[in-house]
């Protein structure tokens, strides 16, 4: 099994993982201390010699302009195009015919495509864009299950010019109608359904009322995938089969040619208010830093087989299923369905068939895994792994010590990354050469300065809470939300303005040895597995129910998602609650947002607490609800 990472005591309690000698002597970086000096003593020259290991069609003449802080900019001046280094680049070397996806539907269903395949296919779709007039610089909005056409289609939209924004195909009309409308988009890419557990997702029929609800959709495209019968107007419906097989959709398309602070996609993430915020990523700087966060974490290297088992309908498919690891040259499994079906060693044969080298995915699907036992995986050979990587919520010891000794046969390395929609990649992480403990991030990637403060900016006690700070910026950036400068000021820059740092919204601690350990959002953000619903979307779908008249949501701890969703409502005047409602209510909030923003439970309550200003103050619901003290409660409005 070769050798393995070696666990030690030296500190108490706490065992630190050291990584093996052949992960070391193997890596793309030997010394952490020294680069990462480097990075941060002339942080534009580090990010300038990354750049540089990509191509550009000219070259910037500034790598950082901060002349309007926060609206930071890098490589300006600079001409590039994310598609130039994701595809155009690999046709001309040996990667053209090496394979670019490998993908298998949950039915059993397997398709390839290398580099040049994958290039003809995008290239068409591009021109059929084109053909219904998407031009530079408007946003698609693309809705799909985990299938190729859904990387596809954003690298069409890419190819020319144009900005996607890909709404997850687990939410529901409302949240996609809303998406619609606030991206304006035109055109509407999805597909008939997805399978799920063996069932169908009925995509079309949701996107069919979402564009009932958003008046800007005049053409909708659809993949067949499932094959059930769908409602298609005339005129505005086409088939993705179709348009594809017509003279329109020609093979050769040129690769437009953006500035590097060009709008390379929009993704909406859950905030405090109501209305999900459009995070807006550009061509150049994200090229540069999810090709360099994808290359040094994970150590690639041009035999791996990666597999990153997110969707990209989130900012880890989008960075880590689609865009760097095409611009590393990286070999991508997709998978459509769900981890346990038909049988809880899917992904372990998966692993086993296709060689997997690199698997990168949640705490919540390794709980998930982990509850069916460790036969399962053991029934596999899975020694092609190398490395593991978790994201999107910090990993509890027990999952991450399962993860390594069942999954890793205690030979791979975690790498344990925190990271935002709004980062683009990695912030904190390890590298496989860095120590390892359980349950912590570790320490900041390349080029950032982190910081645990206190509301005043105060860096807080060795082991303390407070909040997460990133120092300066870096290429990645989210650049603004989109349409609302001034809401990106307000949410992520006002607390700490004078010191010029960005407020991550989460809380931390650092150790003694200046590890991170992440411990959760600090304001109205629940995370449901990894994914982000803002309290405030859910409770507006609860109260769009006929019988609610309020509500109130809250995160409380759960076994294999991380945290549920728990709601309270208030009933219209002269109604009842009961189990039969209940259900009803959880119903609706699915239909509107989708199954992962369904409540736990509802509880019918007669008041909500507020404070005087009307705020409803969650903590203390949530207090009750773990039955600890409910602190200060002089702001309440009784």
């Amino acid at each position: 099994m070769g050798d393995k990472s070696k666990p030690n005591d030296s500190k108490g309690q706490e065992q630190v993982y050291q990584p093996s000698d052949s992960i070391v002597k193997n890596a793309h970086v030997a010394d952490y201390d020294t680069l990462y000096k480097r990075s941060i003593e002339d942080r534009e020259g580090f990010w300038a010699d990354e750049a540089a290991k990509l191509d550009w069609y000219k070259k910037w003449d500034k790598v950082l302009d901060a002349s309007n802080k926060p609206f930071y900019k890098w490589f300006t001046g600079g001409k590039t195009n994310i598609i130039q280094n994701a595809i155009d680049r690999h046709l001309k070397t040996w990667r053209r015919n090496k394979l670019a996806i490998i993908w298998e539907g949950e039915p059993g269903d397997v398709r390839t495509f290398s580099y040049h395949a994958l290039n003809r296919e995008v290239s068409k779709f591009a021109n059929v864009l084109k053909s219904m007039g998407v031009r530079k610089g408007e946003i698609v909005t693309i809705y799909m299950p985990q299938i190729p056409e859904l990387a596809i289609a954003m690298l069409a939209c890419a190819k020319i010019g144009a900005a996607h924004s890909v709404v997850y195909g687990g939410f529901s009309v409302e949240a996609l109608a809303e998406r619609i409308q606030d991206a304006n988009s035109r055109v509407l890419v999805t597909a008939d359904g997805g399978w799920r557990r063996g069932k169908i997702t009925d995509l079309k029929t949701i996107a069919n009322e979402a564009i009932g609800r958003s008046a800007t959709i005049e053409v909708c495209i659809t993949v067949k995938r499932t094959g059930q019968d769908v409602y298609m107007e005339n005129d505005r419906d086409f088939w993705y089969h179709e348009l594809m097989g017509l003279p329109i959709a020609g093979a050769k398309c040129e690769t437009e040619q953006m500035d590097a602070e060009d709008m390379l996609f929009i993704l909406y993430t859950s905030g405090t208010t109501g209305r999900p915020k459009g995070v807006l990523h550009t061509h150049g700087g994200y090229s540069v830093y999810t090709a360099t966060t994808h290359r040094y974490v994970f150590d690639i290297k041009d035999e791996d087989r990666w597999w990153c088992a997110a969707d990209p309908g989130w900012i880890t498919g989008h960075s880590y299923i689609v865009y760097a690891p095409l611009i590393n040259g990286s070999t991508i499994m997709m998978y459509e369905g769900a981890p346990n079906h038909p049988y809880p060693n899917r992904w372990w044969q998966m692993v086993e068939k296709y060689g997997i080298s690199i698997l990168y995915t949640s705490p919540t699907a390794i709980r998930g895994l982990m509850r069916f036992g460790d036969q399962w995986p053991q029934r596999h050979d899975t020694s092609s792994l190398r490395l593991l990587g978790s994201v999107g919520e910090p990993i509890n010891p027990e999952a991450w010590r399962w993860y390594h000794e069942i999954i890793g046969e205690g030979r791979c390395p975690i790498m344990d990354t925190w990271w935002q929609t709004e980062t683009g990649g990695f912030v904190i992480t390890p590298l496989p050469i860095t120590p390892l403990k359980p349950g912590s991030a570790t320490l900041p990637f390349f080029g950032h300065e982190v910081a645990v403060v206190d509301d005043n900016g105060k860096d807080v006690q060795t082991g303390e809470e407070g909040k997460l700070v990133l120092k300066a910026p870096w290429p990645g950036m989210a650049r603004t939300i989109f349409g609302d400068p001034e809401r990106y000021k307000e949410v992520y820059w006002k607390d700490y303005a004078k010191q010029g740092w960005y407020k991550a919204g989460d809380s931390a601690r650092i150790d003694e040895d200046g590890y991170v350990w992440i411990i959760g959002r600090i304001d109205d953000v629940i995370k449901v597995s990894g994914y982000r619903l803002g309290t405030a979307e859910v409770e507006s779908a609860l109260v769009s129910h006929a019988d609610v008249s309020e509500a109130a949501t809250i995160a409380l701890p759960h076994e294999l998602k991380g945290n549920a969703i728990y709601a309270y409502a208030i009933l219209r005047t002269g109604l009842q609650g009961s189990p039969e409602l209940e259900d009803a209510i959880k119903k609706h909030v699915s239909h509107e947002l989708g199954p992962i923003a369904r409540p736990e439970s509802v509880t019918f309550v007669e008041s909500l607490p507020k404070t005087r200003s009307g705020k409803i103050m969650r903590r203390v619901l949530k207090a009750r609800a773990l039955g600890v003290d409910e602190g200060d409660l002089s702001t309440l409005e009784e």
